[in-house]
């Protein structure tokens, strides 16, 4: 009786069991998303079910324009909590009826047993990077613009902008003392460039319209304009009815809505936040945490899930109340510091970057130290 066909069952003991917890994983974790985005909604509609009554919103756009691109959003924004409760939940009811003592009894390591926890983190992670970078923000641009409309009755295509001064390129400043984002015009506008900070063309109009139609973006229509080019004491004025000129700005740029940032791709966001730093515009912080937001939140998946096996997988007499309840209490402070540290970026000066990271850096040292203190 040879020892090597011994193996040949284990393997497949082992090959079970991986699919096993990736199954009861997975699952779990939907049907956390499940139940409470349903109790979700039904908070929500409550909340604002005075203003949906008495707005002009129809019964379709309610449903399938905010609610159908809300419950995407939140199981996002969510995800790390349903993680770490997916895993307190079912690893300590798989330690309660001894399954987890009875997998070590077969010779099963704990790094073993972490092993589908992890593939099945690197699953949800993978999934939650591309929804929350490629997929989500295109949605969210309709739910953010029903809640802009109804919820806090603004409504982008009806908004002015007053004194809007930016760097539209390299040594390049336009002005436009209002803009109309309902017919896409603006007046009192002048486009100032600069040579070695010294000023070497000033142009003037009474009207700017930007062109919605036209095959190239940055396409603008400059009527009643007045050019003065200043070459050392010599000063040349040229003047004119209508004048195409591609400049670097978008009528968009003029903006800020709320949650505006939730609505742009990943590289969408990348390049809004190189041209508004080029213009020096303010601000820009809200969507550089976004940014960073998006990258940093998938690798809380490992994290949280490292510290829920540690916390559940070995059987407690008071069962998993404890463990459910210690895991929820570190869960929502999770959430809670990572919206915290948001909040230094945005309005503390914190870099974005350091600032989104923060939770997980500490977290991560939580994580390595419980994991020190789990018998393997």
């Amino acid at each position: 009786m040879s020892r090597p066909k011994l193996h040949i069952p284990l393997l497949r003991i082992v090959s079970l069991l991986d699919w096993y917890i990736i199954k009861k994983f997975l699952s779990t974790y939907l049907f956390l998303i499940l139940i409470v985005m349903s109790i979700a909604i039904i908070f929500d509609f409550n909340e604002h079910i005075d203003k949906l009554m008495s707005s002009s919103a129809t019964w379709q756009q309610i449903v399938f324009k905010y609610y159908l691109n809300f419950v995407p959003y939140f199981a996002y924004l969510f995800s790390p909590l349903f993680v770490f409760i997916a895993v307190i939940f079912f690893t300590s009811n798989l330690a309660g009826h001894s399954e987890i003592i009875a997998m070590k009894a077969a010779g099963v390591s704990f790094n073993r047993l972490l092993r589908p926890y992890m593939i099945s983190a690197a699953l949800i992670a993978a999934f939650s990077f591309v929804l929350g970078c490629y997929i989500i923000p295109p949605s969210n641009e309709n739910r953010v613009q029903f809640q802009n409309q109804y919820f806090r009755k603004k409504n982008i295509s009806t908004l002015e902008a007053t004194n809007v001064q930016m760097q539209v390129d390299t040594g390049i400043v336009a002005y436009i003392g209002r803009f109309d984002n309902r017919t896409k015009t603006g007046y009192e506008f002048s486009l100032d460039k600069f040579e070695n900070k010294k000023l070497v063309s000033h142009l003037t109009a009474y009207v700017i319209q930007y062109d919605t139609l036209a095959d190239r973006p940055y396409m603008w229509s400059i009527r009643n304009y007045r050019i003065r080019t200043l070459r050392g004491n010599r000063e040349q004025i040229q003047s004119g009815m209508e004048l195409d000129s591609m400049i670097m700005m978008q009528p968009s740029d003029f903006f800020y809505l709320k949650g505006q940032q939730e609505t742009l791709t990943q590289p969408q966001l990348r390049e809004f936040i190189e041209r508004q730093q080029l213009r020096g515009a303010s601000g820009v912080a809200l969507f550089q945490v976004e940014y960073h937001k998006r990258i940093a939140s998938p690798f809380a998946a490992f994290i949280l899930t490292l510290i829920g096996v540690c916390l559940s997988s070995q059987k407690r007499k008071r069962g998993m109340g404890a463990s459910l309840g210690f895991g929820l209490a570190l869960s929502f402070t999770y959430i809670l510091f990572q919206s915290v540290s948001a909040s230094f970026a945005t309005n503390a000066g914190m870099h974005p970057m350091l600032a989104v990271w923060l939770p997980n850096i500490i977290f991560a040292v939580v994580a390595y130290i419980l994991y020190k203190r789990t018998p393997q």
